[in-house]
């Protein structure tokens, strides 16, 4: 019986997904799968036992990664799953921060017991007139499965749409509309778009990147999106600016004591991913994640581990090993093998930064001295067999 501990409520759709060969525990300590959505595990003492780690969403900043990997405890996010969410409340933060949608709607309420309200909104609402964005330009920084939604979006509505991501996927280019002008420079966003959005992860290249410096770079009355991380902005150089007026208004999905005070400031409750679509698509990506490691050794959308699949096992058995990405690893623990007369079917090896895995199918299992001795090369981290 394997054994899921959950540390947030994970939605019913993806814990459905799991056979009658898993259990839900209420000991951290005995299981072999933690899933979560936000609570952090940086003071989190890991058990020999844990294998994986999956994360309903795409951030993991909550997870320390680096232990995690020297542990051979494997990683996963779900990248994409709720992409449509973030897309339409970045959608949404547009068209409020246009509109003064939200101005008007308190107005309303300051004067919702006059008897004469419909012809007070008459004569008032032109303190509340915004424009459309239909034909402004939209910058989005960051094409991955949201920046790409954003954007195609953002096209289908009128938008002339420019996209920046030094880094994007062949996946995320085939998913981008071919009407999205990518611009090679940052600076090109910064200078000629109307609203800029950030879909970008948070590292220390990121962190801070909408400050004073950048924010002089563009258009006065420009309005800035930010449902991807809250550090990405500087918010005492956005405070000024939208002091100023350089700044015409700044969507937030991340409340913090200063951004909640700031003049012009759209402020939301960390809804990007809140729907229950996109909470049960998240659930049931990790299930099928963790799953299929479980199972198969195979890893998909790992944050510390390579991406390896080798499909099913159809040999005697499978064998996972996890280590450190140096020279004659694969010669030693292939060594080992032949040493004990056991032939490899089928291998594949695969690294990430400092760390690699290998998966073996073997035409007979080993006995448990020969794992034991390759737990012992020095540089091995985990050996598991499947």
């Amino acid at each position: 019986m394997r054994k899921i501990h959950c540390l947030n409520a994970i939605s019913k759709v993806g814990i459905d997904l799991l056979t009658d060969e898993y259990h839900l525990t209420d000991d951290i300590n005995e299981a072999e799968v933690l899933m979560l959505r936000s609570a952090s595990l940086h003071e989190t003492e890991f058990s020999d036992g844990l294998l994986a780690i999956a994360r309903a969403g795409a951030g993991v900043n909550n997870i320390p990664l680096e232990k995690c990997a020297g542990q051979g405890i494997v990683v996963f996010n779900t990248p994409g799953a709720n992409a449509n969410a973030v897309k339409e409340l970045v959608i949404a933060g547009m068209i409020l921060a246009s509109r003064d949608i939200v101005g008007g709607i308190e107005w309303c309420q300051t004067i919702e017991d006059d008897p004469n309200i419909a012809k007070a909104v008459e004569k008032g609402k032109k303190a509340f007139v915004g424009c459309e964005i239909k034909g402004k330009k939209l910058g989005v920084i960051g094409l991955g499965a949201i920046g790409a939604e954003v954007a195609n979006a953002a096209h289908g509505l009128g938008m002339e749409v420019y996209g920046y991501d030094p880094y994007i996927t062949v996946k995320s280019a085939w998913r981008l509309s071919s009407q999205v002008k990518r611009t090679k420079k940052i600076e090109t966003i910064y200078e000629e778009c109307d609203y800029i959005t950030l879909h970008v992860p948070l590292i220390e290249g990121t962190k801070g990147m909408i400050n004073a410096d950048s924010l002089k770079q563009m258009k006065d009355g420009v309005v800035i999106l930010n449902c991807s991380r809250d550090l990405l902005v500087n918010d005492d150089d956005m405070e000024a600016a939208l002091e100023t007026g350089k700044v015409k208004k700044y969507v937030t999905d991340f409340p913090n004591p200063k951004s909640a005070q700031m003049k012009g400031t759209i402020v939301i409750p960390h809804l990007g991913a809140s729907t229950e679509e996109s909470e049960d698509n998240c659930a049931k990506m990790a299930v099928e994640e963790v799953v299929d490691y479980l199972e198969n050794g195979n890893i998909h959308n790992s944050v510390n581990y390579p991406s390896c699949d080798m499909g099913a096992c159809k040999t005697a058995c499978r064998m996972a090993v996890m280590h450190l990405n140096i020279p004659n690893m694969i010669s030693q623990v292939t060594g080992s093998m032949a040493a004990r007369q056991i032939n490899i079917s089928d291998m594949t090896n695969k690294s990430k930064n400092q760390y690699a895995y290998t998966l073996m199918d073997l035409e007979s299992a080993p006995d448990e001295d020969t794992i034991q001795k390759l737990r012992e090369i020095e540089g091995i981290i985990r050996v598991r067999v499947i």
